[in-house]
Parts: C-alpha cells; structure tokens; sequence
C-alpha cells in the first residue's frame, strides 16, 4: 500500500514538473531510473540550490538520501550539477542552481533553448545581433561575462564549441561559444545553471558558471508540439515542429528519438539610407534560417547495476542568410543596374557522440567511463554580390562565392571514481570523487575559392585567403579530487581540486571550498571561494578575417600573424579568476522560497578585442597578412583589431529569487515569480602594448563595463484552474551604455574620439492564454514585447549610412519589437 501511494504521489509530481509521466519506466525498466540519476553525474564535485525561475532555494532538513528518480516532489528535484552525491536535492545546495523544465522553456514563447532561458533567468543575457555570421549563433552571457567564460555540459559530459567567431568589434568579439540551439529541443527534460565559478570542478570555460542539459530518459510516452508567430510589423514569419518518443529495450534499457525543425523569416529594422533616402538597406534585422535537428537517447543494463552502457547522439543542420550593407546602382552597372544587396549564407552542420559504459562496484567504487566526440563545421558563403577588382581584371565576376570555412572539433574521454566511506564521529558517509580527462581539440580554417579574396575579395564579406587558412591543435589532460563532508549535522563541507596540462598553453592548478549551515528547515547559509581559468580557444589564436562595407573595411588579424603583431598584438595567455560568493536560503512560510546571493569574481588577463587602429595604420597591417584591401574603401574607413590580454576586471553582483504558489480551491492555483540581477564590472588594470599605450580605447573598455544591463529583474505570474492557464510575465532590463563611433563630421572614424550613449532601461510584458483542449492536446497563444518596446534609436551621425537604427552590440533586449504566436502541445 505504501509502495502504491508512493508511485502514485511520483507520477503526480513528474506530471507537474516536467509533462514527462516517467512511472512506468521506473516500474518496468530499473535501467531507466538509473541512469536519470548516475549517469548525468558530471565532472564536478560542489553542492547546489534552486532558484525563483522553477522551485526556490528552500533548506534541508535531514541528510541527503539516495533517490532513484530525477525529481522527488516539490522543491525535492535531485540534481546532477555540481555534485558528486547521486541523491543530492536542489534544496541542499551550497551553490546556487537554477532548474527548467522543458514545459517552462516551451512556456516562455521562444522555441529557441538560449533564448528561452534568458526569459527566465536574469543572470543570463544575449547580444541584439542584426547581421554577419554570427548571427546565426545564439550565444548567452551570464553574469555579464564573455559567452566563452559560460561552460555547456550534456547530462554532465563537456559539449563542443561552435566553429563560427564573433569577429565585429563589441563586446563578444573573439568569442566561439557552444550553439544550445543545435541541441533538439525536444530531447530536453530539464536545463541546471550552476550559477558559480566552477573551473575547479569542470575545467576551461566554467569562470562565470555552468549550464548542463539532461536528457530525457523515460519509455512508452512521447510529445509533439508545434509553433507558428511572426512579428507586429508583419515580418519575421516563423514554424517551429518537433517531438519525441521513448522505446524500451527489453526490461531494462530505453531508447529515445527526438526531432525538431525550425524556419524563420527575415525581419527588417532599417532606417533610411542617407545616400539615396531609400529603406532598401536591410541591414537591421533577423537572418532568415531554416534549421532541422536530430537526436538519440539510449541506455541498458549489461549485467544489472554492475555493469550499464549508455550514450547519446545529437545532428543538426542549419541554412542561414543574412543581409550585408546594400550597395547603390553605381557599384557595378553592369552586373547590376539597379543595385544590389550581398547576402552572407552559413551551410553548417553540428554532430555530437557520447558513449559510456559504469557500474556500482569496481573495488567498493561506482566508476564511469566515457568518450564525447562532437565537431561543428560551417561553410560561408556570399551570394548576389560580385568582386569589383575581378571584373576589372577579367571583364566578369561571379555573383556567389565559396568564402571559406571552419570547423571546430573536440574529443574528450572521462574517467570518474565515486565512493562514500563512513568516518567515525561523523553523523553521515564522507563523498569521495576522483577521475581523469583527455581532451583533443582541432581547429581548422578553410580558405575561399581564388575569386573570393582577388584583389580585395567579394562585396559583403571577402574570402578567406590561403594564408589565413591551416589546421591547429592541442592536446589537454586534467586529473580531479573532490570530498564532501559533514563534520557536524548541519554543516555540509565540500572540497575540490584539478590539475590541467595543455600542450599550447602550459600547466594550471585550481581549487574551490564551498560550505552551507542550516540553522533550521526554514533558514541557511551558504558561501564558496574559488580559483579558475580559461585557456584561450584555438579560434581566439589563429582567425583571421576581413568584412568590406560600401565606403571601407574592417579586419580582426590572428595575434600571431605579421599584421597583429605590426600594431601591437603578443601571444595569448590564459585567463585566471578569483569566485567569491555568499548567500541565504529561506522558506519563511511553507509554499514561499527565497535565495540571495552575492557575488564577486575578479577576473586577470580577461581576453578581449584590443589594439584598434585605422588609416594608414591599419591598411599596412591588413596587408601584412596577405590581404588585398578593395579600391572602394577609403583609407580613414579602414580599421584592424586583434585579440589580446587586454584588462583585468571585477565583476560584483546581486541575485534574488523567490517564489510563492498558492493554492486557491475556488480560483485556481497561483504561481509567484520573482528574480533579480545586479550587476556591474570594473577595471581595475589595463593592459598595455609593445608601444606602451592601453590596449583597449575608451570604446573597448566600455564593452567590458556596460554592454550588459546593470540590474535585470523578471516579474511572473502563473494560473491554472481546470482546463484553463495563464502566464503573464514582466521584465525591466536595466540600461546599457557604449561610446559610439562617428561616421561623419572632423571625428568620423576616430578610434580615440567617441560620442557616448545611453540606452535607458525598458520594460517588456509578455502573456499566454491556454486551454487543454483533450486530456492529451493543449492549445496556446501568446505574444512576446506585446506592447512593441524597442530600444533607443542611435544618433543620426552614430548610425553608419543612416541605416544603423540600433545598436547590434547592446546585451538589453532585442530589436525586432513584439512577436505574437499560437502553439499546439500533445503528449501520447
């Protein structure tokens, strides 16, 4: 009887939380529940929280028992982030996670996973990309750090970089984060945000924190969904489909498919040009990309407990275009008459594979094996566009041009070693971790075809050139130790140290204590202090590239090449961080959850784009690398950057999250929401060049300082009585301020004389309406910015061509305004 009410309370909660019944896995296949829970175990070795967005940090009553299933009731979700305790709760945390579901990324009205966590997360921002390349990539911010300082894991296991740079000048420039979006979205079961410097316990990358996925794991149930929407201003029309189903293989093993397509539409946001008065340059606004992914699941047991394999495999496939600055009729005539716009194309394809095998019981350990394999390629394009200098040569031009390409690769293989051994005098086991890591990474650039980078290259983007192209490597070996002890009942201790070897880079060693007291089941406190790094990617150190515009051009040098080290540039180093943080947890009546936490991370040699230079200086460094400039570009417009060790910074901070839900019989249920960021960034050292001078100029440090708003705060209510259910969600994102570049007047160009900008804070509203339709069909419709709030228009002599109405280096809010959709849920 115990057992029944038991799995009947479990299928009630699972149901809730996650719109994944999973009771018939556990009670059919033990495989299942196993791996919901051990094999998402990453590399990691700290305890964790829970956070406004979902369930808020609440406090522990009791030592943390061993669960078989992934979430226990309310607030009780068993963790797989940051912790080596495979029954670790939320709510025992020592550092700060935050929980999503797929049903509360699915609710936001973005169909895209990074997009949709920066909903609900005020820690986590993105960069308003209106162009180029880059704006195919969703890439996210977290405590207003660089997207590469954010480490994405797959249930625990490191995912891949893309192979796509941000190469504008901005605050991301230099950055090839992990791309969430080629990950199925319907593979989802729920997202952990680790919101803690954590390079202690997972290596490279994780100064500002860690997102890890978890993958659904259940059988016999599956979901489909499907979203249409387009923008107020009737652009932007897109479809999203996907769904999702779990097989069982045998009595204890499971096999999951996903599939998720997506296809948006252009929007434009364009001012007038100022050269003929026109809306033809439509260089503000969404590519358009069609976008289709894959993914597998699956897990068995060998020989029971002792022996279980396990993996999963992702594909994902996008075509991406993006308009460039139109240019007038007077161009190329004779190719075209009436003018022409260059179109940037992307064709990338993104693959991920992960095998393992584990066990409980090798010499008393649980151990688990694994290997990640995952690479990402993009070959660029230019299309409707021509190379001026080619058709004075040779009386013709093509109009599309193979450009180049990229890929990034990344092999890791993991061995990890768990024990729990009891100590005398102590109240419960001490947790003991241990394991190693291999990693080899590869970048590899492709150059263009020969009449893409002729003379000066295509209009748009020129092509890369052969001497910008080469494969580079690196190999990377780490060893980890982690312990988890409770010398007193309340008092939970955890330790943690990794060691790391890179063949390009040299050694590092980082350790992180962290420690909570519970004074009670209402009220706990918790802090951590760590060291990290993040060795610079092989992106960061060998691309090269140049974009041309109608009047000039602008070039991002590798630090290595001729031409970087001409204006300056030296040889990268790795980044070293300092995490401190401190926060409480209460529970001041039951149903009400809050946390509050501190934060300061300081941050030495942070790399950044640096070294700007234009005129003459910069067209002999560009040309240093081999690099033809176009005769249309006029010597003032011309402008190089390279990356570079250019500040140390120290970025303070505020977060709070809290939610109540109460339960009205008559009125339904309520769910309170509320979560807050502060945040701001200082430089305390800057870097200089050979030549004795800042690396950075006043425009480049005030990337660094305030292209990420300083307060971000998320207001939001749920309803829900019988078939009906509401959302309505408030969001002020506070200012963002940058020094502008003149584009006319006596300072047009400058790279010392700027013109400052503020962007002043903005609320969005956003809301849904739904009704369960049939016990397995809901139907939804909501609109995003219902209200159309864009951001500050830039200056007229700020705003390159007339065309530039927006900023594209803001991490405020996006610029495409409202955005309506209807969507359709059903589960089977």
């Amino acid at each position: 009887m115990h057992m029944k009410r038991s799995l009947l309370l479990a299928t009630s909660l699972l149901t809730a939380f996650a719109g994944e019944a999973a009771e018939a896995a556990v009670a059919r296949h033990p495989v299942v529940k196993r791996v919901a829970t051990r094999a998402q175990t990453p590399t990691s070795a700290t305890s964790v929280t829970r956070p406004a967005t979902v369930v808020a940090p609440a406090v522990r009553t009791q030592t943390p028992q061993r669960r078989d299933t992934v979430y226990s009731g309310p607030g009780e979700e068993i963790i797989a982030t940051g912790t080596r305790d495979t029954g670790r709760k939320a709510r025992d945390s020592i550092a700060p996670i935050d929980i999503v579901t797929a049903k509360q990324l699915m609710g936001t009205g973005e169909t895209d996973p990074a997009r949709a966590l920066t909903r609900l997360m005020p820690s986590l921002s993105m960069q308003a990309y209106g162009n180029d390349t880059q704006a195919f990539n969703s890439t996210i911010r977290m405590r207003g750090l660089s997207p590469n300082e954010v480490l994405i894991l797959v249930d625990g296991q490191r995912r891949h970089q893309t192979s796509i740079m941000n190469f504008d000048t901005g605050p991301e420039q230099g950055t090839t984060p992990t791309d969430l979006d080629m990950i199925p979205a319907s593979m989802i079961d729920h997202i952990e945000v680790l919101r803690d410097g954590a390079a202690a316990q997972y290596g490279s990358d994780a100064i500002a924190g860690v997102v890890n996925v978890i993958l659904k794991k259940s059988v016999h149930k599956g979901s489909a969904y499907s979203q249409m929407g387009q923008t107020e201003a009737g652009d932007g029309f897109s479809v999203t489909a996907g769904g999702d189903y779990g097989f069982a293989l045998g009595n204890d093993g499971f096999l999951r498919l996903s599939f998720d397509f997506k296809h948006q539409d252009h929007t434009n946001r364009t001012g007038p040009d100022n050269r003929n008065g026109t809306y033809d340059n439509k260089i503000m606004g969404q590519p358009e990309v069609t976008r289709e992914t894959l993914g597998l699941n699956f897990g068995k047991d060998i020989i029971g407990s002792r022996l279980q394999f396990f993996g999963n495999i992702t594909y994902g496939h996008r075509h991406g275009e993006s308009y460039q600055n139109n240019r007038l009729a007077s161009s190329l005539p004779a190719v075209y008459p009436h003018g022409y716009t260059p179109i940037q194309t992307d064709e990338e394809n993104d693959y991920a594979a992960n095998l393992g095998l584990k066990g409980d019981d090798l010499f008393g350990f649980g151990w688990k094996a694994s290997t990640t394999w995952g690479a990402d390629q993009a070959n660029i394009g230019n299309k409707n566009t021509a190379n001026l200098a080619y058709y004075s040569t040779y009386g013709y031009t093509p109009t599309s041009f193979d450009v180049g390409n990229y890929k990034s690769t990344q092999w890791t293989s993991n061995f990890d070693l768990t024990r729990s051994v009891k100590i005398p005098f102590m109240t419960t086991p001490v947790h003991f971790a241990a394991g190693t890591e291999y990693r080899y990474e590869q970048y590899d650039i492709g150059a263009g075809e020969y009449a893409s980078y002729y003379g000066g290259g295509s209009q748009g983007l020129g092509g890369l050139t052969p001497a910008s192209a080469g494969s580079h490597s690196r190999d990377v070996v780490a060893g980890y130790i982690d312990v988890d002890v409770h010398p007193v009942k309340r008092l939970d201790i955890d330790l943690a140290g990794r060691t790391e070897h890179y063949t390009d880079v040299g050694d590092t060693q980082n350790g992180k204590i962290a420690a909570r007291y519970d004074f009670s089941r209402r009220a706990a406190i918790r802090a951590s202090i760590s060291s990290g790094f993040r060795a610079p990617t092989l992106a960061e150190e060998y691309f090269s590239n140049i974009i041309t515009s109608p009047t000039g051009a602008s070039g991002l040098l590798a630090v290595n090449s001729a031409g970087a080290r001409s204006i300056g540039a030296a040889a990268l180093k790795p980044e070293r961080s300092t995490n401190a943080s401190g926060g409480i947890v209460l529970e001041p009546v039951d149903n009400w959850h809050v946390g509050v936490d501190v934060y300061q991370i300081n941050i030495r040699d942070r790399i950044v784009g640096g070294g700007a230079v234009n005129g003459a200086s910069a067209v002999e460094a560009i040309e240093a690398n081999g690099i033809t400039l176009p005769s249309t570009a006029s010597t003032s417009a011309v402008s190089a950057t390279y990356l570079t060790n250019g500040a140390s910074t120290r970025t303070q901070g505020l977060d709070i999250t809290s939610d109540y839900t109460i339960p009205y019989k008559r009125y339904g249920t309520f769910r309170l929401n509320l979560a807050i960021n502060l945040n701001r960034t200082t430089i305390h050292h800057m870097a200089l060049n050979a030549s004795g001078k800042p690396q950075l100029n006043a425009q480049l440090a005030t990337y660094l300082r305030y292209a990420t708003p300083r307060s971000k705060i998320i207001l939001g209510v749920n309803w829900k009585k019988g078939r009906f259910d509401a959302m309505v969600r408030e969001t002020r994102f506070g200012s963002v301020a940058e020094n502008l570049t003149y584009y006319t007047g006596s300072n047009a160009y400058s790279t010392s004389v700027f013109a400052p900008f503020v962007d002043e804070p903005r609320w969005n509203t956003d809301i849904e309406l739904g009704y369960q339709v049939l016990d397995r069909l809901h139907l939804a419709v909501g609109a995003l910015n219902v209200t159309n709030i864009k951001p500050r228009k830039l200056p007229a002599e700020n705003a390159y061509l007339g065309s530039y109405w927006y900023s594209t280096r803001s991490g405020q809010m996006g610029f495409n305004g409202g955005y309506y959709y209807a969507r359709a849920n059903y589960t089977f």
